[in-house]
């Protein structure tokens, strides 16, 4: 058994059993994956994959077992690599923080900037994806950090932590019939098209089951990813928007208005997670307290030990 086998096991169920895509990452060939596995299951004794002819379908139960610790012995590698740059170069390196756009555009610039100051020499990456991907950035190691509203608090490898609190709002272009509505109904904002989230970013359920609860079918005739090009076409006059509050701007939005309406929506709740058993540099430490200064790094070491039964949360 080496860790180029554990590789293989690994990317092959990240690369959905597809081995072409597994040779690719690792820079090898697709005859060559498939020898490296043959000669693990000839090892141990075991068919660690479900088979059609020569396709991959999936895990045998004993592949299930096998493929956790797999991941937990490839994480501890990385952890050595990462404690031993720890104590060899402290204000040196990479930290990975995978997020949605909207944070990095509305959230983290005074953290990032704060961060950079104070560690001039570590290559901040700030990866923008969905949820889902992000959950997948830090279940895989590709992350250090992970960032986001959804998809974080569910994953029992992960401990996360609030971060903050924050609502959707109307905006609606300047001198729009909706201004004179007070206060703000569902009922008034279904009236009218509706320029929101894609589903899956940025609360967009909690958006979809405000509606339902008050049996209400808003016309959504368009959906983006990030506020900046909801905000586009709500000037165009192409509908009225719901974002996240924190993505308005007076100043910079000034053909744009934002109704009060933190009554008409629930709650989101954006959360900082990190994975279980992944070793954080000092400087991702002092990156999560940026974020929240209550976050600080013996708070996150403490609920991070693997006796700690249950979640942090910090409001």
């Amino acid at each position: 058994m080496n860790f180029q086998q554990l590789r293989i096991i690994h990317e092959t169920v990240r690369r959905n059993f597809n081995l072409t895509e597994v040779a690719n990452a690792l820079f090898t060939s697709q005859s060559g994956v498939s020898k490296h596995i043959k000669d693990l299951e000839d090892e141990l004794g075991l068919e660690l994959f479900v088979r059609k002819g020569k396709r991959l379908l999936g895990l045998t139960e004993p592949g299930q077992e096998l493929i956790h610790v797999v991941d937990r012995m490839l994480m501890d590698a990385r952890n050595i690599k990462t404690i031993a740059a720890q104590f060899s170069a402290r204000d040196h390196g990479q930290l990975t923080v995978a997020t949605t756009h909207t944070q990095a555009r509305y959230v983290l610039p005074q953290v990032v900037t704060q961060f950079k100051q104070a560690f001039p020499k570590v290559h901040l990456v700030l990866h923008q994806a969905s949820p889902g991907e992000i959950a997948a950035m830090l279940l895989d190691g590709r992350a250090d950090i992970g960032i986001a509203t959804e998809s974080l608090a569910a994953v029992p490898d992960f401990v996360s932590f609030s971060y903050y609190g924050w609502h959707h709002s109307v905006i609606v272009p300047a001198g729009h019939p909706l201004e004179s509505v007070e206060p703000l109904t569902l009922e008034a904002v279904a009236e009218h098209p509706v320029i929101t989230y894609h589903e899956g970013f940025t609360g967009r359920a909690r958006i979809d089951e405000t509606f339902a609860a008050a049996g209400l079918s808003p016309d959504i005739v368009m959906s983006a990813l990030d506020a900046d090009v909801i905000k586009a076409y709500v000037e165009l006059g192409l509908g009225i928007g719901i974002v996240a509050s924190m993505a308005y701007d007076p100043t910079r939005d000034q053909n744009l208005r934002m109704l009060p309406s933190s009554h008409l929506f629930g709650e989101n709740v954006t959360r900082i997670a990190v994975r279980k058993g992944h070793f954080l540099r000092g400087f991702a430490y002092r990156f999560i307290e940026l974020c929240s200064p209550a976050l600080t790094e013996s708070v996150v070491r403490s609920a991070l030990r693997p006796e700690a039964e249950s979640e942090a949360v910090v409001y």
